[in-house]
């Protein structure tokens, strides 16, 4: 989901209050704060030798211990006051991908991607998702790829890096 799309998304359903389900079944506690937003460039090199670029926003959440218990979660109106005061501050790239980070005991710290989003009687809840890390330069390295239609995954199959393959 671009920056845009979520920043619409919330200033379109202001009275409701927000959510994020990190995992199945699994919400950010209630006592959940904005703790951090930042404005990301990657400039990357893979392993074929490309270099690509691009930006991202993260929006960092974190659980207060001193609110554990706590029932009501924080309202779109209220993110939307926090996201608006960083942009005052420091200008979002609204076509950036927006993920957001978060962990907590039972859960790794990890950047998760909007996978979806529903809107539940008074709530905006955003599905997020892990996404798995993968061969950029498939193509370059050699490294078949196969298609599994009844999950839609794709897998590579045979990998093989050597020194004469420019891949690695």
């Amino acid at each position: 989901m671009k920056t845009q799309e979520f920043l619409t998304l919330l200033e379109t359903h202001k009275d409701k209050a927000l959510l994020f389900e990190y995992a199945p079944q699994q919400l950010v506690g209630a006592n959940y704060h904005i703790t951090e937003v930042k404005h990301i460039t990657i400039d990357s090199v893979d392993c074929g030798a490309q270099t690509d670029a691009w930006k991202e926003t993260i929006i960092q959440l974190w659980e207060s211990p001193s609110e554990i218990g706590k029932t009501e979660f924080m309202s779109t109106f209220k993110a939307l006051g926090i996201l608006k005061k960083v942009g005052s501050m420091k200008a979002y790239d609204l076509a950036s991908e927006v993920k957001f980070e978060y962990g907590n005991s039972l859960f790794h710290t990890a950047q998760l991607f909007v996978n979806d989003y529903i809107i539940q009687k008074n709530q905006l809840i955003f599905k997020l998702a892990v996404e798995k890390t993968d061969c950029k330069a498939k193509e370059a390295c050699g490294i078949p790829i196969t298609v599994d239609i009844k999950n839609t995954d794709t897998t590579t199959t045979n990998a093989c890096c050597t020194p004469e393959s420019g891949c690695c």
